[in-house]
């Protein structure tokens, strides 16, 4: 259960990195994707299996492919 749970942290990970190196918080993310800002929050924290739906919402909030949401810093 816990190596499923990596893919989760990783992507949060990659979402905090990608909305900090862009200058916005958690709550203008969420504006901007139509999302709430706890569920923003709750995805960084690896606490939500996240739908495509919303990586999608996420991508076009943060100005990426969603492609670059998946590439991990430990190369998975």
């Amino acid at each position: 259960m816990e190596s499923k749970k990596e893919i989760l942290i990783q992507f949060g990970i990659k979402v905090r990195e990608i909305r900090k190196k862009n200058g916005i918080s958690q709550e203008e993310l969420a504006h901007r994707a139509d999302l709430h800002r706890t569920y923003i929050g709750m995805i960084e924290r690896a606490e939500k299996n996240i739908t495509l739906l919303n990586i999608e919402k996420i991508a076009n909030a943060l100005e990426v492919n969603i492609n670059e949401l998946m590439i991990f810093n430990n190369g998975k």
